[in-house]
């Protein structure tokens, strides 16, 4: 609402949907690091050991991003390789820039995530996150009533509940912090912290590289300047519930299963997958797509039978992450960290295959993305249960490993 409200409309969102994936690439640490702690930070020397490699990793990253933010390098980055229109490339380098503080908080937070996590108090540590989505839907309107709108000030709105989220967050884990006992034997390393991390952050890395190679693909289809602000639009309503598919992971670890043949928790995911696809297509019914679409999201009337198609076209993508974070389950189950690897290494060559495909065949933008996400889940799925078939079962639980392509964290 804030970015698309501003000189250039909804060219704004597409250009901090760019920056905001780079960004999520820069920062695919983040998203492991949940995990990694979960495994090392159960105790005190170990916590300390987490929070200081978290906080160093988080140091280098925003050290990444404010080099790529020089002139030169933005340019070559957006408006070369990704290949976006300058009137998206202007709004994409602004908010890489604007964005650096809120990277960091990223980071910040995790500690006191996995702290929460380990004594087993999701609610509570869902509590921040609701509160943040709760505070940034309550700036939204209010700044555009006030006239703060545009790129900058979208990322301002962004900035300033995840500064409350951190804070309510270490308030919230003070007691588990407390509670933490002196490690029993000799504490890991920093690099043997670090070592479990990388393999996870590589597979990570490889999903988030992913809607970067989407959006170049797109960016050099027909109508770039038309149909990427539409296809980000119709993706930040699919992007969410294919972010809650992942969270099938979880359930498979909590729900251990019997054997590799797990048919309970397939199941599950098929149909939570395709009520989780149905959702976005509420936006699209009529009455509701003029006021989501046109009143709130500024997108011009005339592309409305564009952006439902493009909502058309995304339903399977939710369903397809489903099943992909069973497989994932399974293989976090057998502790095979490096199939789940092997998996996302076939979803970034699904994505480049297809997407050179489609391109090749002249395929509309919207597809070239709906499908490429698509099929990339269902090939990355596919390779993790063939690499299973060749594992000896092995109960071993381990925490979350991945999340959804692009999300906003």
């Amino acid at each position: 609402m804030v970015a698309s409200r501003g000189p250039g409309g909804p060219l704004n969102l597409a250009g901090l949907a760019q920056s905001n994936t780079v960004m999520f690439f820069l920062g695919m640490f983040a998203i492991s690091l949940v995990t990694t702690g979960m495994v090392y930070a159960k105790t005190r020397e170990g916590y300390l050991k987490f929070r200081t490699l978290t906080l160093s990793l988080g140091l280098m990253v925003i050290s990444v991003q404010a080099v790529l933010c020089i002139p030169a390098l933005s340019h070559l980055l957006f408006g070369k390789i990704i290949g976006l229109p300058p009137s998206i490339e202007t709004p994409a380098k602004i908010t890489l820039l604007i964005c650096i503080p809120l990277q960091f908080l990223f980071f910040l937070r995790i500690p006191y995530f996995v702290v929460m996590y380990n004594g087993k108090a999701t609610g509570k540590a869902s509590l921040a996150t609701i509160g943040r989505i709760l505070v940034t839907a309550m700036l939204s309107p209010l700044f555009c009533v006030i006239g703060l709108v545009g790129p900058i000030w979208a990322v301002v709105c962004l900035t300033l509940p995840v500064a409350l989220e951190a804070l309510i967050s270490r308030i919230l884990a003070r007691p588990f912090l407390s509670a933490l006992k002196p490690a029993s034997e000799k504490p890991p390393s920093a690099r043997e912290v670090f070592f479990f991390n990388l393999p996870l952050s590589i597979g990570g890395y490889f999903l988030s590289i992913s809607a970067v190679i989407l959006a170049a693909f797109i960016a050099r289809a027909a109508d770039p300047e038309r149909i990427l602000p539409v296809y980000y639009l119709a993706l930040g309503l699919a992007n969410p519930v294919a972010y809650s598919a992942t969270r099938i992971q979880t359930i498979v670890l909590a729900f251990p299963p019997t054997s590799q043949q797990d048919k309970s928790t397939l199941r599950f995911s098929l149909i939570a997958g395709a009520c989780l696809g149905l959702l976005p297509l509420f936006f699209i019914l009529p009455g509701l797509v003029e006021f989501y679409y046109v009143k709130l999201q500024n997108l011009s009337i005339t592309d409305l039978s564009l952006v439902r198609m493009t909502a058309l076209s995304l339903i399977f993508f939710p369903l397809s992450v489903a099943i992909r974070a069973q497989s994932e389950g399974l293989a976090a189950w057998l502790k095979k960290p490096v199939t789940v690897l092997a998996g996302h290494a076939i979803f970034l060559g699904t994505i480049i295959v297809s997407g050179f495909t489609l391109h090749f065949l002249d395929t509309p933008g919207y597809l070239i993305g709906a499908i490429g996400l698509t099929l990339g889940s269902l090939a990355s799925s596919g390779t993790m249960r063939i690499s299973l078939g060749w594992a000896k079962e092995k109960a071993i639980p381990v925490g979350q490993t991945t999340t959804s392509v692009g999300q906003i964290r």
